[in-house]
Formats: structure tokens, sequence, C-alpha cells
């Protein structure tokens, strides 16, 4: 064999090995991608027992099914419609007009688009089901699987699409100006948590729950051990949530991963201390939305800011939850039976300002302005747009249950069942 051949062989060797090792990492961007997908899914059990276990026996079914069609009706609908605008080719940065029933997959015949797709579409399922639980208890089934249809269509996708549209092959208005949300804590969380707003707005407070002098009464969930059962896996699907915005195998996860868990714990940990100062004892309710608190908080800065600012943004959103909760339920009288808007749409904004202020490559009053924009962009798009969809619901096919109904629970009135058939449930109105 000649030196000649020898160099060629070398050479293609050393080829072959570069290709093999391209496609060994593509391949494992895709499990990564997939598996993270899987672990975000899973928060919809944790949304559902978070949901069940702060409300009362009688609507635990309803709950149930809920966030159940959340992923049916969300995937379906993002499949058909959103995927397309907030993903499809653009150039205007405000929404795509292309892809529709995945049509991106089918002109390119890209298996990637489907990975991403399987991504996404968690989601939107965890934005859509924010909803459940602040509406809990008084909303008619058919009214809620409208609204989870319309956020899953449209104002979830148009949103995204200005912040994140860049990701396959659209162009965002808001990500050209360098808006960070890397996993979305306004994306998802405040999205789901203005549209909340709206929604219990709309329909008013459950029956009792406030008297007719002004007094708050307490509603109690009939089992906090579901409820925290749901938070624990809540915080474990986060993990796909923000180390899988990577969509790639990369050692960014590493980083991503302790702040994550850092902000959650500094949120728990926050939110029991003000609870014991500002009621005398532990509060477990507002602890464990402490460390949901946490976790939104970090969701938009978890891949460029450092452990220790991790650490003071859920710290800050553990204290921000409590007090939003009590002036939410107290002041202005907006009865949030899970204290969603005040977990996912302040802390929400809250997370996505602190990513511009913490941001470990520097910060300044532009980047400030941006994060600004991005959430007050969220609030102007997702609040009206929202009202205006329930106010539709209301004054169409009803968007609250009968009084008689709210009274024996949903659960029979909706669904014809008891989830606790061989209990007596004792009446808390």
């Amino acid at each position: 064999m000649t030196a000649a051949a020898v160099i060629l062989l070398s050479g293609q060797a050393l080829f072959a090995q570069e290709v093999t090792a391209q496609s060994v990492q593509t391949n494992v961007d895709y499990v990564w991608t997939i598996a993270a997908a899987v672990l975000v899914f899973l928060m919809q059990a944790g949304f559902a027992l978070v949901e069940a276990g702060f409300t009362r026996a009688k609507n635990t079914i309803n709950i149930l099914m809920k966030n159940l069609m959340d992923m049916s009706v969300g995937a379906i609908v993002f499949w058909a419609i959103g995927f397309a605008i907030m993903f499809g080719a653009n150039s205007t940065g405000w929404f795509g007009h292309s892809g529709f029933f995945l049509g991106e997959y089918s002109d390119t015949g890209d298996p990637w688009v489907l990975a991403f797709f399987m991504f996404q579409v968690v989601f939107v399922a965890t934005a859509a089901t924010i909803v459940s639980g602040s509406m809990a208890e008084r909303t008619k089934f058919s009214a809620y699987l409208v609204y989870s249809a319309g956020i899953s269509a449209i104002i979830y996708p148009i949103f995204g699409s200005w912040a994140w549209g860049g990701l396959l092959n659209g162009f965002g208005w808001l990500e050209g100006l360098g808006f960070i949300d890397f996993a979305g804590s306004t994306v998802v969380h405040s999205v789901g948590g203005w549209a909340a707003l709206a929604g219990v707005i709309v329909i008013g407070p459950r029956l009792g729950k406030y008297t007719e002098d002004g007094r708050v009464r307490a509603i109690p969930g009939h089992n906090i051990a579901l409820g925290a059962l749901g938070v624990f896996i809540l915080w474990f699907g986060w993990y796909g949530f923000n180390a899988g915005s990577t969509t790639a195998a990369t050692t960014d996860i590493a980083l991503i991963a302790v702040n994550t868990t850092l902000a959650a714990a500094g949120g728990a940990i926050a939110a029991m201390v003000t609870s014991w100062i500002q009621f005398g004892k532990p509060d477990i309710t507002l602890s464990l939305n402490g460390a949901l608190a946490g976790l939104v908080g970090i969701t938009a800065g978890c891949a460029n800011v450092m452990p220790p600012s991790a650490i003071i943004i859920g710290i800050l959103a553990g204290v921000i939850v409590v007090y939003s909760i009590v002036i939410l339920d107290q002041k202005l009288k907006i009865d949030d039976p899970v204290g969603a808007v005040s977990v996912h749409g302040v802390c929400g904004a809250w997370g996505t300002l602190a990513a511009g202020l913490f941001n470990a490559g520097g910060t300044n009053f532009a980047i400030i302005g941006v994060q600004l924009l991005g959430i007050a962009a969220a609030f102007l798009w997702v609040f009206p747009t929202a009202f205006l969809l329930f106010k539709g619901i209301q004054k169409t096919i009803g968007l609250r249950v009968t009084e008689a109904e709210e009274i024996d629970g949903l659960d029979i009135g909706e669904h014809g069942m008891e989830a606790y058939p061989a209990f007596q449930i004792l009446q808390q109105d």
C-alpha cells in the first residue's frame, strides 16, 4: 500500500468518524427533547392533583376532566391551527401563516418538526390548564372546553410567535428586540395567569366566599396531601420544562437544572417564613405555592443567570406570591382557589423582569426596557382577548353552573358521578 493510499484511507476514516459523531449528537438531541416533553406532560398530573387537593371533594372529577381535556383538546387544536400561527414562516414578526395541520412536516419531511411539535404541545397544555384551578368549582364544563380550544388555537400561539417564532421557521418582533424568556415565565405562565385573571373576574367568586358585609370566608381544600404530591410532581417535571428548552443534549442543562432547584427551594423557604411572620404559623398551602412561584420565577432566566441570582429570584418570588394571594383574595375580592393568578401571572412577570436584572452577561436600561415591554405586551394581548372570550361564552352557551349545581358539586351536576362514592361529603357552603 502506497503512502498516498494510507493518507486517503486515514482521511476517509476521519471523515466517517466525524459524521458518526454528528449523527450521534443529533440522535441524542432528539431523545433529550422527547424525554423532556414527557416530563412536561407529567406536569398535567401535577396540576390536576394541586387543583383537586386545594378545592372541595365534590368537584374532584370536574377538575380531573378539565386537566385531561386541556391536554387532549389542546393537542388537536395546536396541531391543526396553533403550531402554524406560532412557528409558521412569516416576515412581519407578528404571527405565522403556514403549516396548518402540521404542514411544516408534510412540506419538508423534516422529522425535527415532529420532535419540536411534541415539546411545544405540552407547553400549550400547561398554559391552558393554569386557568382550570382559578375558575374551579363554578365553571360549566362545556364552557371550559370552548375556552381551552380558544387559548390553544389563538391566544397562546400569537403571543408565542412574538417571543419564540424564530425557534423554527418564524420570526417574532419581541425576540428581535432581544427579549429574554428562555423557557416561558411570560410566554407560558403569565399567558395562563392573565387568562385566569380574566376568567375569575368574569365568572365571579364562589358562593359563600365573601359575606354581605365584605368579610372573607376561607374555603379549604379537601386533601392537602394530594396538593403537596402535585407540587412535587410539578417540580420534577419542571426539569423537562426548563432544561428541556435547550432542545439539545448539551452541557447547558447542568446550570439550568441547578438554577431551577435553587429557585424552587428559595421560593418555598421564603413563602414559609413570610406566612409564619404574617399569620403566626408556617402555612403549607402558601409554602407549596412558594415552591411553584420560585419555579415560575426562574423559568425565564434559568439559562442566563448564575446560581446565587437564582436563589434571590426564588426568594423574592416566594415573598411576592404570599402578598399577591392575600391582596387578590382579601383586598380585591378575586376568588382564585389555588392562587394561580399570583403564582403564574404575577410571578411570571417578576421572573421575566428578573431575567434582565440578573443577566450574567450584564444588564442595562435597554435590556430592562425590553423585558418590561414583553411583560406589558403579554398582559395587553392576553387579558383583553381572554376577557372577551369569556364574555362571549357567558353570553352564548353560559359560563357558570346554576346555584343548585354549585352547592351540590360539579361532579354530580356536570358529570353524573362522585369521586368518593363510599364516603359522605360534608357540605361546606
